[in-house]
């Protein structure tokens, strides 16, 4: 584990020497490093007594890191199976860590660190545990929370809508979802109060296409004395789901049990976002992959994107000739994934053969 007072960033530079007379062809095959998992801003503070230790500090603080990381990667009924985890295994998946401010106040030390995981070394880890991690892709929902009030037959949408007005109060760093409220636009009101009777049936498209997201949560919290019964439609650019939550003996208008249900259902949603980006670490398909040699941006754009995606769990430069790079590839999926995953990120190849070319 290597320690850094500022961060380094490594390069792996590959040169072509080509002796035109000789026609002699010399080629290196480094292996490249996966990007590592970052987790930045972690506080850990610590009175300087007398027995103070600043490695202490400093190994509290990977702790928290390690813990902000399961927190970002792994669905919530797994995170349990990690509460054991010993220090030494944590500081085993550590790459480096970057001292980012330290401080003394009032006899208090407080330190803010950057820990960068090995990402291949989480991923075993997890798989171990039969753990699938996901890919950490933060995301924009449209979210609209309506409260059907079955006592009064009435449907609060904006106003006198607590669940609207307190849903973004508390938002934690491993979120993945950033949650957009509608505006509270009249017009919207009208549409959805005169749909008391048929809610569940209503299907939002008109209000939600005004926002320009793929994303969207219809959240419909049926209200009845101490029982609240919640709907909730989630929509992403290619699939729907319905979840159903029931919470008995509850009132919403006790702050701690509606912040607990606050909670809950962001657990709810965010465990379905982390299914959806899940990567199968089970599955490590070999591809091959050559780019021609006219052009080292190409290729040196290329690998800065295979760095940057998640199930890309390793990959390598296998060979050189006068005319390609050849690379080797592990990807946590099938094949139409990997051609899908990156044909969004504006890569494209020629498949028809066993050898495929970037184009």
């Amino acid at each position: 584990m290597k320690i850094n007072r500022k961060k380094i960033h490594f390069k792996i530079l590959y040169i072509f020497f080509l002796t035109l007379s000789l026609n002699i062809f010399f080629f290196s095959t480094d292996k490249i490093e996966v990007k590592a998992f970052e987790i930045d801003n972690i506080d850990v503070s610590r009175p300087f007594e007398i027995n103070f230790d600043k490695n202490d500090v400093i190994n509290e603080g990977f702790k928290k890191a390690f813990l902000e990381l399961i927190l970002l990667i792994v669905k919530s009924k797994d995170q349990k199976k990690i509460d054991n985890i010993q220090l030494s295994e944590i500081k085993g998946m550590i790459d480096s860590f970057t001292i980012k401010e330290e401080e003394f106040v009032n006899e208090i030390y407080n330190v803010n660190l950057g820990v960068s995981f090995n990402k291949k070394k989480i991923f075993r880890y997890l798989e171990n545990k039969n753990i699938f991690v996901s890919t950490p892709l933060r995301k924009k929902f449209l979210f609209i929370p309506i409260i059907i009030d079955e006592k009064k037959k009435d449907l609060l949408v904006f106003y006198d809508n607590k669940f609207f007005n307190k849903w973004n109060d508390s938002i934690k760093p491993h979120h993945l979802i950033e949650y957009i409220l509608p505006t509270k636009d009249l017009e919207d009101l009208s549409e959805i109060k005169k749909r008391y009777g048929n809610i569940e049936e209503y299907n939002f498209h008109e209000i939600i296409k005004k926002y320009n997201l793929d994303n969207s949560i219809i959240t419909l919290i049926f209200v009845n004395n101490n029982k609240i019964r919640i709907l909730s439609r989630i929509s992403t650019k290619d699939n729907t789901i319905l979840k159903n939550k029931t919470f008995l003996d509850v009132d919403i208008s006790n702050e701690k049990q509606f912040s607990k249900i606050i909670k809950d259902l962001k657990i709810v949603y965010e465990d379905y976002w982390k299914s959806y980006n899940e990567i199968n670490t089970s599955i490590k398909l070999l591809l091959n992959i050559r780019i021609e040699n006219n052009n080292n941006m190409k290729s040196s754009n290329f690998e800065k994107t295979l760095s940057k995606t998640d199930m890309i769990y390793d990959f390598y430069i296998s060979k050189f000739d006068k005319d390609y790079t050849y690379y080797e590839i592990i990807f946590n999926n099938s094949p139409s994934v990997f051609l899908k995953t990156m044909k969004e990120l504006d890569y494209n190849f020629d498949t028809q053969n066993k050898v495929w070319t970037l184009k």
